[in-house]
């Protein structure tokens, strides 16, 4: 977790680029999404920005 502005997010992240779950920040910010709690969420980031993607799209189309 991040402590102060200028500390580095650790936890879990999905890599888009090699589409599995790492530990830290080993990959450039532009391939990762996250941070997660676990391992398990990060494997199931696709499933989860998919399920976001549709929920912000339901309120957006409720506000028209």
């Amino acid at each position: 977790k991040q402590n102060d502005e200028h500390e580095p997010v650790q936890g879990w992240w999905f890599n888009l680029r090699k589409m599995r779950a790492e530990y830290g920040l080993k990959s450039p910010a532009i391939y990762r999404v996250g941070p997660f709690e676990s391992e398990a969420e990060a494997n199931q980031a696709l499933e989860t920005l998919k399920k976001r993607s549709e929920l912000w799209a339901e309120e957006e189309a409720a506000e028209d």
